[in-house]
């Protein structure tokens, strides 16, 4: 998957470009804004195509932005110039992944990070076999038969209807309608055994995304610094915040758990008392009748 493209004056050159070459152009553009230099050996590497096949991907991107870069003749690697415009609009979370964890999708270069990048690892990985089970159910509109652990019941058998992956950043669980209690719920994938599909049975309209009022409801959230903070400027700065504030929107489904991860201090008088938790709810009412603010920190359900 490409980034997209920026404005250009070269829209008939464009128009005929396939979608391997433009995999090609945007590793060199990334390279050249994220590392400052990239050759025709890194793209050869990387794509596994010959020679002359590189010739060609710079001499194109040479014509498309011929200030972006430069030879290096001694390295024989191509150098960012002062004058450089990214070429492709690079999103930030991509980025960042694609620098940890490799550029494109290879397993191979999940051990190559682009650069030295240290990052807190994952605790709570689901199995492999339960991953997929979901997410064909997901792409299919099929029910699952489930084995569950439940925090308040215990173990015992359900039948689900999954339409999304959820992550709060600490776990994954996928959001279904749950058939034993007629309700839409989070299901975590660790949770889960012993799935299978349920064959014969067809989902019905009032089980799929559309009929979850929690999972169509979204919330514009407030977030200020928490009246704590003896530099409430550096919280402002640190979450590019405007007029004192950062608005996030969020799914109903989703908030609480994002807010908990967050640390986002969401009880009535703003008394959470720890460093860790730099922001604060600036209107509690933006969050009435939010189902998932039961997970949020210091929220009291009226």
């Amino acid at each position: 998957m490409t980034d997209t493209l920026l404005s250009t004056s070269h829209p008939a050159q464009l128009a005929n470009i396939s979608q391997a070459v433009r995999e090609r152009l945007t590793f060199i553009d990334f390279c050249l804004f994220f590392l400052g230099r990239v050759s025709r050996q890194d793209l050869m590497t990387r794509f596994d195509v010959a020679p002359a096949v590189t010739t060609r991907d710079f001499a194109l991107y040479r014509s498309l932005a011929p200030d972006n870069l430069v030879l290096d003749g001694a390295s024989k690697t191509y150098v960012i110039t002062a004058r450089f415009i990214p070429l492709f609009e690079h999103e930030i979370v991509r980025a960042l992944s694609q620098l940890s964890l490799g550029f494109g999708l290879g397993a191979d270069e999940l051990a190559n990070p682009m650069v030295w990048c240290e990052s807190l690892p994952v605790l709570n990985h689901p199995a492999l076999e339960v991953l997929a089970h979901v997410t064909r159910a997901i792409a299919q509109q099929r029910a699952l038969r489930i084995a569950y652990l439940s925090t308040s019941s215990g173990e015992s058998v359900r039948e689900i209807v999954p339409f999304a992956l959820v992550s709060d950043g600490l776990r994954w669980h996928t959001r279904a309608f749950d058939r034993k209690s007629g309700e839409f719920r989070d299901f975590v994938l660790t949770r889960m055994s012993e799935v299978s599909t349920v064959d014969g049975a067809m989902v019905q309209q009032h089980e799929l995304a559309m009929a979850d009022d929690q999972w169509t409801r979204r919330v514009e959230i407030d977030l200020v610094a928490h009246p704590l903070n003896e530099r409430p400027e550096i919280a402002e700065r640190d979450f590019n915040m405007t007029d004192g504030k950062i608005t996030v929107k969020l799914r109903a489904a989703v908030a609480g758990y994002m807010l908990q991860q967050w640390h986002v201090d969401c009880s009535p008088n703003r008394t959470i008392r720890d460093r860790a938790y730099r922001l604060c709810l600036a209107n509690p009412l933006q969050v009435y009748g939010v189902d998932s603010m039961q997970f949020a920190p210091g929220y009291v359900i009226a």
